[in-house]
């Protein structure tokens, strides 16, 4: 039988089933896992001079022992291995914390490398591990450092990927293609590996680092481009021919001009709906640049052509503001429109389905009910998600395939940079609303601690005389034992007896029943309440345009992307909105995003910052984007060998041999034939 890195761990020597348990655990399944299971990172062990080390520094000593180890306990599981060393004429002393077993490796008068931790005041190096000779380290002056479990320790693991290479390494495939190789000067991924591995320099970690990050990221991109292939293969989508005419004519009934960049989006939407290929678009925009309006128009198109159109939001709040703006919008035109939610009563479902499967429905508005059994459309021909970001693939999935060949639409209002949406999102096409509505003024931001908040609610009570209305936005629910974070609940009770009847408060969070939550929020736009309370349940388009105070309890503990979220939850009127940010960051990366935050409401600005302070993780929700974790590449950090695998990739699926070519065997190979199969190349 032939091998290949594919092959499960189990053939390497020394892997029984428990230790193939502990392997799993680490998600090590083949030869291929574990030689991809990189360092995290690398210990540098080569030999200082005393003179050269500093305080709390890592670092390798070598020198002669003068003393025996002596091991002494204290505690009941508690030990200390002590000795001493002479170095150029200096004595140190080493310690070893509860490793008794060292001590006969310790002979006196014998020479002995230690690594471990250097405290320049007191001479003492605390020992973390005793080093063989320089020709039993594979690694040279770097010792690599695993992820590892209680079952499996560093060692093993890296004795097993010594003896991966040992049997495997005639059998690790060159990925790259070799004009790729040559034009970016990559090593061979055989060189990669190894060095990524065993570096024998800071220069070979570099470059072994380049390659890995590249093929990764070609891999990655080789298959968004293969899903883009088939979904133009698929390519007999609708071609929604809707009245141009009556569309613009629409247009023309909205309370307000479409900025530019609506209008170029909204082109570029219409144009993909009257091709006879699926729409796969993604709608980017900032909080509060009229995504809904774009998304009313295009809703809109489809139901000119006789289609159904399906609105999947991911909150209740969310489902039936849409509804009620939707509904202002479409009610003259007889658009038949309605909403879906968990909370909508079983007679009313009934009903809603009925209409829906025989085709008196034209738009259906609703939250993760949608996707579920029972919902049939009699012409589902256009899907739009709102905040994409907020549900799974799978998610996603399901409601496309409610309907034959239709036409997707993706928003969201989490924005990236444009080219880094471009090159992430690869299958798909990407508009982008980057200009506000006229009239809009700025929110008013600062940043204050938390023992002047009595100045803040002096504030609040200062904007309510004058007739407007508050956001008060707190972490949790109730009290938590492990975080020390105002909660919703204190607040509540904390801001009803300040205002002691002058103003009336309101508690919301996501616990609450859907009822009382309508309730809530309906007074609150009623104005019978003044101050709401609320936990991030607000977070995603709420509009009451009488609000003008947001205020923010332990912002820190928010990102710059979900802060800038619930702050557009104000300005959203003609009046002049403050957002207060009440934080006492113990993290340099706390205190800069408060200070980002007081300085720009450019929300493309701000997701920049938020790549660069949390990564890619945060904003992508890489678990419901369908993101990979690459190993070893940063989206962000690595944007420029991102963007030149998109390039390479495109060019790659576009050359005609590409499934007969021999050069492109191996990636073939990585990519799977069964993700090929069917692919035209002609």
């Amino acid at each position: 039988m032939t091998k290949t890195i594919y092959d499960s761990v189990s053939t390497l020597p020394y892997v029984g089933e428990k230790r193939l348990e502990a392997l799993h655990q680490l998600g090590i399944h083949t030869i291929f896992d574990l030689l991809s299971h990189y360092p995290t990172r690398y210990e540098d062990i080569q030999e200082k001079d005393l003179l050269e080390i500093g305080d709390q520094e890592k670092v390798t000593l070598k020198g002669n022992v003068v003393s025996e180890a002596v091991v002494s306990r204290f505690g009941p599981k508690k030990n200390r291995l002590s000795f001493r060393l002479i170095i150029d004429h200096a004595v140190i002393s080493v310690t070893f914390f509860n490793q008794p077993y060292l001590k006969n490796k310790i002979v006196t008068g014998e020479e002995i490398a230690v690594f471990g931790k250097w405290d320049a005041k007191r001479k003492i190096l605390t020992g973390i591990k005793i080093l063989g000779s320089r020709s039993d380290s594979e690694n040279g002056d770097f010792e690599s450092v695993y992820s590892a479990n209680k079952a499996i320790k560093q060692s093993t693991i890296l004795k097993l990927i010594t003896e991966a290479f040992k049997y495997y390494e005639d059998y690790i495939p060159e990925v790259v293609p070799p004009e790729l190789r040559i034009k970016y000067r990559l090593i061979s991924h055989h060189d990669a590996i190894y060095a990524m591995h065993f570096p024998a320099s800071e220069e070979q970690k570099k470059q072994a680092r380049r390659e890995v990050i590249f093929e990764e990221f070609l891999l990655y991109q080789m298959r968004m481009q293969i899903v883009r292939k088939k979904q133009k293969a698929m390519g007999k989508g609708n071609s929604l021919k809707y009245n141009v005419t009556d569309l613009r004519k629409f247009i023309e009934t909205l309370p307000f001009e479409l900025t530019k960049a609506q209008k170029r989006v909204v082109n570029e939407i219409c144009s993909d709906l009257r091709q006879p290929i699926h729409m796969h678009r993604l709608l980017q925009g900032d909080v509060g640049s009229g995504k809904t309006i774009v998304a009313a128009i295009a809703l809109y198109a489809a139901t000119n052509v006789g289609v159904q159109s399906a609105l999947m939001v991911p909150t209740e709040i969310l489902a039936e503001q849409h509804m009620e703006s939707l509904s202002e919008l479409f009610d003259p035109l007889e658009v038949r429109i309605a909403l879906l939610t968990g909370s909508t009563k079983t007679k009313d479902r009934r009903l809603i389905l009925e209409q829906l499967a025989n085709g008196e429905l034209d738009v259906l508005i609703g939250t993760h009910a949608l996707i579920q059994e029972g919902v049939s459309f009699s012409r589902l021909g256009l899907v739009i998600t709102d905040e994409q970001h907020r549900f799974g693939v799978n998610q996603r999935k399901l409601l496309r395939d409610k309907g034959k060949d239709a036409d997707v639409l993706f928003m969201t209002a989490t924005p990236i940079p444009r080219t880094l949406a471009i090159t992430a999102y690869g299958e798909m096409d990407v508009s982008i609303i980057d200009e506000m509505p006229a009239g809009r003024i700025p929110i008013q931001t600062s940043w204050i601690k938390p023992q002047n908040f009595e100045r803040t609610l002096e504030f609040i009570e200062f904007q309510l005389r004058k007739g407007s209305q508050a956001y008060v936005i707190c972490p949790l629910i109730e009290e938590s034992e492990s975080m020390d974070v105002k909660n919703a609940t204190d607040i509540y009770e904390k801001l009803t007896a300040y205002y002691g009847g002058r103003f009336q408060v309101g508690l919301l969070h996501g616990k609450m029943k859907s009822r009382d939550k309508e309730s809530v929020m309906e007074n609150f736009k009623e104005k019978s309440l003044q101050v709401l309370v609320s936990t991030t349940v607000i977070e995603v388009g709420v509009n009451v345009p009488n609000a003008t105070t947001m205020v923010i309890y332990d912002a820190d503990r928010f990102g710059l992307s979900q802060l800038h979220q619930l702050r557009g939850r104000v300005g959203r009127g003609d009046k002049e909105s403050y957002c207060v940010l009440v934080a006492n960051p113990k993290t340099e990366n706390g205190m800069e995003r408060m200070k980002i935050m007081t300085e720009t409401t450019d929300g493309f600005l701000l997701s920049e910052k938020d790549l660069e302070l949390r990564g890619p993780g945060d904003l992508f929700g890489n678990k419901q984007s369908g993101l990979p974790n690459f190993k070893i590449g940063n989206i962000v950090d690595d944007f420029g060998a991102l963007e030149a695998a998109r390039q390479e990739a495109n060019n790659l699926i576009n050359q005609k041999d590409f499934l007969l070519n021999e050069l492109y065997q191996a990636l073939r190979e990585a990519i799977g034939f069964n993700e090929l199969e069917g692919l035209d190349f002609n």
